[in-house]
């Protein structure tokens, strides 16, 4: 049996790497190519860096790092919230 080598694993980006990132590549960013960007910038899929940034959002350190941009993601998220209850109790 041939053994192949585990791959390197970087370690998680940091909170100002993950929002830098959110802020160098939307709005706007078209889906697949930010999902690219984000497994060669960052080295991480992209299911963990939506969690990664969804926790991060409403932290006082994103507000810190970058109080206009965290307060933007903040407001998406309450409005897709918002949306997901009233589709749910319609």
């Amino acid at each position: 049996m041939i053994r192949r080598p585990a791959p390197e694993r970087r370690p998680e980006p940091t909170d100002e790497q993950l929002l830098a990132f959110e802020a160098a590549h939307t709005p706007g960013a078209h889906t697949g190519t930010k999902e690219i960007a984000i497994r060669h910038e960052l080295g991480i899929h992209p299911a963990r860096y939506y969690v990664l940034l969804g926790r991060l959002i409403w932290l006082e350190d994103a507000l810190r790092i970058d109080p206009a941009l965290t307060n933007r993601l903040r407001r998406l998220a309450i409005d897709r919230k918002a949306e997901q209850r009233r589709r749910h109790h319609t």
